[in-house]
């Protein structure tokens, strides 16, 4: 069976990089892995994989050559040097960036004569390989669907669309979405926790109001297409007086406010600027043109 895989090398063997081509490895797929500290290639080479003694050895290795490292600059630090080598493979870019790198990446790689993917991994290393975990794709749908059997063992690969910035601008939008959800609830654990609640408890609670709240993000998402806020379930207004009652009682309980008055101020540009009886989806007028908002 592992002979109709494709072979596939690993760049980068950090904690990421060695789940990687772990999962690989446990997929069938023969791996060639490769990393400045050869120690590194040390376990995974003791499950099977083939160590390269050097990245143009690495890249000759396989068809499919996944990259996860620092950067952007660390990738092309790495491949610049045997971009020659590149010639006929596909690069799959799995390191952080921006979209604009992403896209000038893309360039490169086909100036080398190489297939191109840009993806964004949406787990810890712990998750890869678990089929929940989410794996973001984006570039040529042609390259895509050639290897979307290789990619699905490392999660559900989700394919973005040919532009191939696309995967870094929601991996970089849906980790803002996380550290947001975070610190809100780190905030309201903080809150309860000054009057004896612990964290599990308030947690159990906190999980079931998110599963209303991605009710409310999918009816808010119709409305931010259409542009169009409806204050039918609540307007601005009531959710700045509302919000009132928590940096109140935060501040009684000697609990940081600087979350919540941020939200506050957001509503308030929201309402200075005539959306104070729509919806809350109409905050996003506010933060798509911030320098209109002053």
């Amino acid at each position: 069976m592992s002979s109709e895989r494709s072979k596939v090398t690993v760049i980068g063997l950090g904690s990421m990089g060695s789940a990687l081509a772990d999962v690989f490895l446990k997929g069938g797929h023969e791996t060639t892995v490769w990393n400045r500290s050869a120690d590194k290639a040390r376990p995974l080479v003791d499950r099977g994989a083939n160590a390269a003694a050097s990245v143009e050895e690495a890249v000759a290795a396989s068809s499919v050559v996944v990259v996860c490292v620092l950067d952007y600059g660390v990738v092309r630090s790495l491949l610049d040097p045997v971009a020659g080598s590149l010639s006929g493979r596909t690069l799959v870019n799995l390191s952080s960036g921006s979209p604009e790198q992403a896209r000038e990446t893309e360039a490169w790689a086909r100036e080398h004569g190489a297939e191109y993917l840009d993806g964004g991994i949406m787990a810890t290393p712990p998750g890869v390989g678990d089929p929940r975990s989410m794996m973001l794709f984006s570039g040529s749908p042609e390259v895509f669907e050639a290897h979307r059997s290789t990619l699905s063992v490392l999660g559900e690969p989700l394919y973005l669309g040919a532009d191939p910035g696309r995967a870094s601008l929601y991996d970089t939008a849906l980790l803002g979405l996380m550290w947001s959800t975070f610190t809100g609830w780190l905030h309201g654990t903080a809150v309860v926790g000054a009057d004896g609640s612990s964290a599990v408890d308030f947690t159990e609670v906190a999980i079931r109001w998110l599963t209303t709240v991605s009710g409310f993000m999918t009816t808010y998402a119709a409305q931010v297409d259409e542009g169009r806020y409806p204050g039918d379930d609540a307007t601005v207004d009531v959710q700045i007086a509302t919000i009132d009652h928590l940096v109140h009682a935060a501040r009684a309980r000697g609990v940081d406010n600087a979350l919540p008055e941020l939200l506050k101020a957001t509503m308030e540009r929201a309402a200075a600027k005539g959306h104070g009886s729509d919806g809350y989806a109409s905050v996003i007028e506010v933060l798509r043109r911030p320098a209109d908002a002053r």
